[in-house]
């Protein structure tokens, strides 16, 4: 595959010939339509990089941020090492443009799916650790997620949706959100997940992705919008909602309760 010696000279990586960067490169859907021309997919690999990229990313995070506390650095990683994070990363190489898909996968934006993207980057993290070890492998790691490691964002901010639905309902309700599997579709290398989100028996939210964990967060962004729209079309001081939800208290936004930066509601 002339793909992974072309990407690894593209990144400035001293690979070279490599059968671990070319099964970085191979999806599940690819050899499921090509069983004789690959050794395997990336999914071993992908678990090997997804140890390597956390660790990576976790000692740059603590060298940067010497006054956070952990649950902040936790934060700040997630938001990095998350799907949506790391397919940024990928997208930031282009790697979605030499990853080997399935006719089928690739004619549906696989190549621009984030769930694919940051499994492939996990990939090609585990494969160069295999053959440069882990020194080279952090550094250029590192190179690729500069931009998040330095940024100094507000733990509000980094918090993913489903972190932040679960704090607003407990604090206001002491509730926890239920996420029901509404629908399942098509074969297991190509699942297509629905899921409902619902508290305290009110549905509020359904979202869809190639993965359980992929669609309970967009569950959960949906329901965030429904209750940031539900408490800012409520007058403050008239009690609680129709639906049971107490009101605001006064000098207290949605935006800034469900962890949207308080500048962004004004």
């Amino acid at each position: 595959m002339r793909s992974a010696a072309a990407l690894a000279e593209r990144l400035g990586l001293p690979v070279g010939e490599s059968d671990h960067l070319e099964q970085a490169l191979v999806h599940t859907s690819w050899l499921h339509e090509h069983p004789d021309s690959s050794t395997g997919h990336n999914e071993r690999l992908e678990f090997l990089g997804d140890a390597v990229v956390n660790l990576a990313i976790s000692g740059a995070l603590f060298a940067a941020h010497p006054d956070d506390d952990e649950g902040m650095l936790s934060a700040r990683r997630a938001s990095i090492v998350s799907t949506v994070g790391l397919a940024r990363l990928a997208g930031r190489i282009d790697l979605g443009s030499v990853l080997m898909l399935g006719e089928g996968e690739a004619q549906r934006g696989g190549r621009r799916r984030p769930s694919i993207l940051a499994s492939g980057f996990e990939a090609l993290a585990g494969a160069l650790y295999l053959d440069l070890g882990f020194d080279t492998t952090r550094d250029w790691l590192l190179g690729v997620a500069a931009p998040e490691i330095t940024l100094d964002a507000p733990l509000s901010s980094l918090k993913s949706p489903k972190s932040r639905l679960q704090e607003f309902t407990q604090r206001r309700t002491g509730s926890r959100p239920e996420y029901r599997v509404v629908d399942a579709t098509g074969p297991d290398h190509e699942k297509l997940f629905q899921i409902e989100v619902v508290v305290d028996g009110r549905p509020l939210g359904v979202g869809i992705g190639p993965s359980r964990r992929i669609a309970e967060t967009a569950a959960a962004q949906r329901a965030i919008e429904t209750l940031r729209a539900e408490v800012a079309d409520r007058p403050i001081g008239l009690g609680p909602a129709a639906g049971g939800e107490p009101a605001a208290p006064r000098g207290e936004s949605a935006e800034t309760d469900l962890g949207e930066p308080a500048e962004s509601s004004r």
